[in-house]
């Protein structure tokens, strides 16, 4: 008889008349790794928002039972005073801050009153050792790259005697070495006697951990599976997430590839506080209309620094070379020109770059293009309303209307509300900076679509992802870049994961 250490029974959760949660039972057997997956909005962040309580007893049905006793979390200090503890997606460090202070924030060592610094940083040492962190623990949160941070975080978590580690989306950020090591330490984890429920879009990274599958789809718990069932693989996943097979991840396309559109010569940028450090080092490329153009390169070798300083040289100390476009030179010096050359830029990080959360769904769509719903210098809100509903409609936009603000959304459905904009502004090149990260299989295939769709009305796409396989099957050419230079310009027909990488890796 399996071991297990939570149930979770019945459990149902509406905001204000949307049922986020319909009746969803699910288990963990102590000491394992225990996958959820789903499309974005399926419930899963709910779900352990409600374990952790975030959503305190009392806003849901359903019981939860912990360690064979029924749990009644009104708070997430109740929840960590268990040992559950969640590590959200969107990390809680504070930049300014040390390590040490980081990993102790809100509960702090402290003497005679006063924080205790010889204890903390020797604790701080301590717990850094067991996630493979070798930093001082003096060392500020800023200076650390984002998977050293998501260590950090799962040291504080350590800090609180955790017994049950809830880890939503660690990877969603992360490049392929810092994901590797990451996954390594739940693997050991495991051995240590620590369960581990882990919410991933990743769906070999789930196959390669988890021991256990549990799949979620509009609010339902669908079905729990084994990792070592010989019918458990990605198919069988998203057969249960999307309620049909994806026999092809990507849409079908036939190209109609025209003249070229976009041409950048000579690229050179410098690094913004260091003007001597070339980042990006004599890069020339172009793109035609009705063309994808997929941009690979390993975590640092200056993708979205690329993209920024073309989109209005929004990075960069100094920045030399050419734009093109139809033949013609332009200027990118601001934003706000190259949006009137007909250049948009989606951005990586679509919440801290590419929406005001607190704005609403319909503000958010229109923000870059108000000038077309504009008279006598006044918003016309009647006719912004009816573009936000049609792009509502049009990107299958989850949400209970358009006046809802644009933070309650998924993160598929935020990504549609990016591209939404963008699209509304009518440009002519389209960048496009990890269009799919943190987003399920479902909102990714439908994403395909609307890029393609692009392509088809002859505008020219730049996409620019970490995902091999995403480049691969969306573009008609792939550039590879490595330490800011292009290495290799790839064909459809020839693109394969390890040519890719191969072009890659190069050095100087």
């Amino acid at each position: 008889m399996p071991d297990m250490v939570l149930s979770m029974t019945g459990v149902t959760k509406r905001f204000r008349g949307v049922t986020a949660l319909e009746d969803v039972s699910f288990e963990v057997c102590r000491g394992e790794v225990h996958a959820i997956c789903g499309e974005n909005g399926a419930g899963k962040s709910t779900l352990m928002e409600i374990l952790s309580g975030v959503h305190p007893h009392g806003t849901f049905e359903g019981t939860i039972t912990f360690d064979g006793r029924d749990m009644q979390f009104r708070s997430l200090a109740d929840s960590e005073a268990e040992g559950i503890v969640i590590v959200h997606q969107e990390l809680a460090v504070v930049p300014q801050l040390s390590i040490a202070e980081n990993i102790f924030l809100g509960h702090e060592m402290t003497r005679y009153g006063l924080v205790d610094e010889e204890r903390t940083h020797a604790r701080a040492a301590e717990l850094m050792a067991r996630v493979g962190l070798h930093e001082s623990p003096a060392t500020r949160m800023s200076e650390l790259g984002i998977g050293k941070q998501q260590l950090v975080e799962i040291a504080k978590a350590l800090a609180k005697d955790v017994r049950l580690l809830i880890l939503d989306e660690p990877t969603a950020a992360l490049g392929r070495d810092d994901s590797d090591r990451l996954m390594a330490l739940v693997d050991r984890f495991r051995s240590q006697g620590i369960t581990c429920v882990l919410i991933s879009h990743k769906l070999q990274e789930v196959l390669d951990i988890a021991d256990r599958i549990t799949v979620l789809r509009d609010g339902a718990s669908i079905e729990t599976m084994r990792r070592d069932d010989p019918d458990t693989d990605e198919s069988r996943i998203i057969r249960a997430m999307v309620g049909r097979p994806l026999d092809d991840l990507f849409p079908p396309r036939e190209p109609d590839i025209g003249d070229e559109l976009f041409r950048v010569e000579n690229w050179t940028v410098h690094h913004p506080s260091d003007p001597q450090r070339v980042v990006i080092d004599d890069v020339s490329f172009h793109v035609n209309s009705g063309e994808i153009v997929g941009i690979a390169g390993l975590m640092g070798a200056g993708r979205t620094e690329l993209a920024l300083s073309i989109f209005g040289r929004s990075y960069g100390s100094t920045i030399t070379g050419s734009a093109f476009k139809r033949g013609e030179e332009i200027e990118l010096r601001t934003i706000q020109e190259t949006i009137g050359h007909g250049i948009a830029y989606a951005p990586e990080d679509r919440r801290q770059d590419g929406l005001n959360l607190l704005a609403s769904v319909q503000t958010s769509i229109s923000s870059v293009a108000l000038g077309r719903l504009a008279h006598h210098g006044l918003v016309d809100g009647v006719r912004e309303r009816k573009v936000a509903e049609a792009y509502r409609y049009k990107m299958n936009i989850k949400t209970p209307s358009v006046s809802a603000a644009t933070a309650t959304l998924s993160g598929g459905n935020q990504q549609k509300i990016v591209l939404s904009k963008w699209i509304f502004s009518n440009p002519d090149v389209l960048i496009l900076d990890e269009p799919t990260r943190g987003i399920d299989v479902g909102a990714k295939y439908e994403i395909y679509g609307l890029i393609n769709e692009l392509a088809a009305q002859g505008k020219a796409i730049i996409v620019i992802s970490s995902e091999l396989p995403e480049v691969i099957g969306l573009s008609d050419r792939v550039y590879t870049l490595a330490e800011g230079r292009i290495t290799a310009e790839v064909t459809r027909a020839e693109a394969t994961q390890e040519l890719l990488m191969r072009h890659m890796m190069v050095t100087r």
